[in-house]
């Protein structure tokens, strides 16, 4: 592996954002190979030895969070063009490279989990794993009964045809032209809410992630973050079985 900058290292581990990596090194958080590292421009490999607050970056202690994702925040730990990213709003009590398990869409909000434990990760994204998720869309135009059994039983999208789903209209604006629509899929392709109602000509205007299997967002709001109890990612990974 080619040698690259310690902040650009840290990011891509997952560690934090480039710009919180740059942050920890300068007060003094980082060490290389035992030397206290404060000064930017040092490049590392994979041979180095790189510590944060004491802690090798492959020995730490597992760490589950459930994010209120705002929207205009990126699921991701870096981003090249310098966005926010849903690293950038962990605090100082989050020194473990936890990253995004799946995404929410840049202008999406709402339930996302973050970690450190890939198997837990992988298990929850394999696509055996049917895991209801609900969300709520704002919508242009007012759905037909006969557009709602079409999304219902499975839109036949780009390379493949969604699976069955539950879709329930919550309210309509008829002088504003919108309906509120609440939907539980169980996928997670890209842009998947927002491509199914496209194909039956309504566009999303927002959408949120209201929660993931048995999980909600109860008693976060926006932008805040908390960590699952045991009992939860207990859960989690019965589920997957």
């Amino acid at each position: 592996m080619e040698k690259v900058r310690l902040q650009k290292y840290m990011a891509d581990a997952g560690v934090a954002s480039r710009r919180k990596s740059e942050e920890l090194i300068a007060k003094g958080h980082v060490k290389v190979n035992g030397k206290l590292i404060t000064e930017m421009g040092v490049k590392v490999d994979n041979h180095d030895r790189i510590e944060v607050d004491g802690v090798p970056m492959e020995e730490e202690k597992k760490r589950y969070i459930l994010m209120y994702k705002p929207r205009g925040v990126i699921s991701a730990v870096s981003d090249d063009k310098d966005r926010k990213v849903v690293t950038d709003l962990l605090e100082d009590d989050v020194r473990e490279r936890v990253y995004p398990i799946g995404r929410l869409d840049y202008d999406t909000s709402g339930l996302l989990l973050l970690t450190n434990d890939g198997d837990f990760a992988n298990h929850l994204m394999h696509p055996r794993y049917h895991v209801d998720k609900t969300y709520i869309a704002k919508v242009e135009g007012i759905l037909t009964t006969e557009e709602i059994r079409k999304l219902e039983n499975g839109i036949k999208l780009k390379g493949y045809t969604t699976a069955k789903a539950k879709v329930r209209v919550m309210s309509k604006d008829k002088k504003k032209n919108s309906s509120i629509v609440r939907m539980v899929i169980h996928e997670g392709h890209n842009h998947q809410v927002k491509n199914m109602f496209d194909a039956v000509g309504h566009k999303v205007e927002k959408l949120s992630r209201e929660s993931y299997d048995f999980l909600t967002l109860d008693g976060l709001v926006s932008g805040q973050y908390r960590d699952l109890t045991r009992l939860e990612v207990a859960t989690l990974k019965k589920n997957q079985h």
